[in-house]
């Protein structure tokens, strides 16, 4: 199963734990797929250097780093303006273009949205509560 990862659950799953935490390790044990654009990517790497440089949280390396190997890169084509923070379309782009089937977010400006085309937007407590048992 593909999916898409907001950064909200990256950066909890990377730094803190929980179900953002076991989705992370999904995707570094390849259990699961997930894809990222080039922005997200660089979002992802932007706010995991500013934590780091803020001394927040202790960061899972090796998760990270088999994350990384694992992620697929999606260029997308389409142009998306849904969100009512325009910053978070990037990932319904992603989504759209790899043929993800879910966004696991704990952004609100998504989740409000709940589902868009074929792709639903769940919190990452619902995604594992549904598929990582």
């Amino acid at each position: 199963m593909k999916i898409v990862i907001d950064t909200n659950v990256f950066i909890s799953g990377i730094f803190f734990g929980g179900y953002p935490k076991r989705i992370i390790r999904a995707v570094a044990t390849q259990e699961l797929d997930a894809c990222a654009s080039p922005q997200i990517l660089e979002e992802y790497q932007e706010i995991t250097q500013e934590m780091i440089a803020r001394l927040q949280g202790k960061i899972d390396e090796d998760a990270l780093s088999l994350f990384f190997q694992n992620l697929e890169m999606v260029l997308p084509s389409a142009h998306i303006e849904l969100c009512r923070d325009p910053d978070d379309d990037k990932f319904l782009a992603c989504a759209k273009d790899s043929g993800a089937l879910y966004i696991c977010s704990g952004d609100k400006d998504l989740l409000v949205l709940e589902k868009f085309e074929n792709i639903q937007i769940i919190t990452a407590r619902e995604f594992c509560e549904r598929f990582l048992v």
